[in-house]
């Protein structure tokens, strides 16, 4: 009998509420410094092109857009989220740093908690890390729980009430393994 309860006991003691954790989107700073440690190629880097979105409706593909040139033009700014990230890049960053993706519904529960200002209805431009709530910023890549696609949290700037709804957690948008965007970026759990 007291194996059972040493069992249940270490079990409880083990399992970590969400009120755990914290969500931390990744700056280009800090994908930067990744980079210069590792040496990697990003899954658009390696392609020489991705997708550059200009509004919820249109989008092309650019050479050379990338993390480094997001819309294959104007360089990143370190204090705003890396984009261009495919969730192959995400998961390398992550082996890098001893972290992990949060899944779809980590994700929510954890940004419920955040009162900070929730960027959507089209506000441009992107926003610095530090000044507003995740959601609507940037869409953030989330840790697959069933599936080989990803399914992609939070919204965007191009998302607005009368669009895509993606600041809403119903909302359901999945891209595979290795696609990027000028809206796509990635947010971590940590302690």
């Amino acid at each position: 009998m007291k194996k059972i309860f040493l069992i249940l006991f270490v079990a409880l003691v083990s399992c970590s509420s969400p009120k755990d954790f914290n969500l931390k989107t990744i700056s280009v700073k800090e994908f930067k410094d990744f980079i210069d440690d590792t040496g990697y190629i990003t899954s658009a880097e390696e392609y020489g092109w991705s997708f550059v979105q200009e509004n919820v409706y249109d989008y092309k593909v650019v050479n050379g857009a990338n993390w480094i040139k997001p819309d294959g033009i104007n360089k990143s700014i370190d204090s705003l989220p890396v984009t261009q990230v495919s969730y192959k890049d995400a998961i390398e960053y992550c082996k890098w740093a001893g972290v992990q993706l949060p899944t779809y519904k980590q994700y929510w529960e954890l940004v419920s908690l955040d009162d900070r200002l929730i960027v959507s209805d089209n506000m441009y431009p992107i926003s610095a890390v530090k000044s507003v709530n995740i959601v609507g910023n940037v869409w953030d890549i989330t840790e697959p729980v069933n599936s080989d696609q990803v399914r992609l949290a939070g919204g965007s700037l191009f998302c607005s009430i009368d669009t895509c709804h993606g600041t809403q957690e119903d909302r359901e948008l999945y891209v595979d393994k290795e696609t990027g965007n000028i809206h796509i970026g990635f947010s971590i759990l940590t302690e």
